[in-house]
């Protein structure tokens, strides 16, 4: 279990907090985490922080001019499937609703020390592989480039199957990830039955990020198409 386990970092004197001290919540989802602070995440600087809270602040009011029932309190249980620092969940922050911060066992910084610093709750995860939890459990699931990341590991159908599978019907998923990557995505769930909605990056169609809107449909099989299938 040790590798799975984000040690406290060593203290000089009985009187510092291992770690540094944290902010009260709510105070605590934009201080800037100890972690960061102490520069022990590498690749990860203070003015690196802010900037990444900065431009999920931007993304996520993006997301609501798209799909404005973000805040209705409609979204309860949201999922992030690739989290990084925490900035989407941040920049949600709502009494309204919870976010399960993932973050990829393959991703390039362990970032997960950083989450629960700020306040948030998270887990690592492989999403090559099922995700520990009961069917239809998620509201809403943000997927920001979570198939270009995986796209050399294993099958995008396997974590589409797996992302319907924790999806509620009439959930929705916000794909974002670079255009070839979202058409392929696109075509997938449009076999799935979701209903699909591909939009420009904030910065304009010259950006080749793009975001997908995906709502996975309450549908059963009727017995006039039953008897027909037989």
């Amino acid at each position: 279990m040790e590798p799975c386990i984000s040690p406290y970092p060593d203290v000089n004197s009985p009187d510092e907090v291992s770690g540094g001290e944290l902010q009260p919540f709510p105070e605590r989802l934009y201080a800037v985490p100890p972690r960061v602070a102490s520069g022990s995440i590498p690749g990860v600087s203070v003015e690196t922080y802010l900037e990444d809270n900065k431009l999920w602040k931007k993304h996520v009011n993006a997301y609501k001019k798209i799909n404005k029932i973000i805040d209705s309190g409609r979204y309860r249980n949201i999922m992030d499937m690739n989290a990084g620092l925490g900035g989407f969940a941040a920049a949600l922050e709502s009494p309204k609703l919870w976010v399960m911060n993932v973050v990829p066992t393959i991703a390039e910084k362990s970032t997960l020390g950083a989450v629960y610093e700020r306040g948030l709750i998270g887990i690592y995860h492989d999403w090559c592989e099922a995700f520990s939890t009961y069917p239809r459990t998620y509201d809403l699931i943000h997927a920001h480039g979570v198939f270009s990341l995986y796209k050399d590991k294993c099958d995008a159908e396997d974590i589409l199957l797996e992302m319907d599978r924790i999806l509620r019907p009439e959930g929705a998923v916000i794909f974002r990830d670079e255009v070839d990557v979202l058409i392929k995505v696109k075509k997938i769930v449009g076999g799935m039955r979701w209903d699909t909605k591909l939009v420009d990056h904030e910065d304009g169609p010259l950006v080749s990020e793009k975001i997908l809107i995906a709502v996975k449909q309450y549908w059963v099989v009727s017995a006039e198409n039953s008897t027909s299938s037989q």
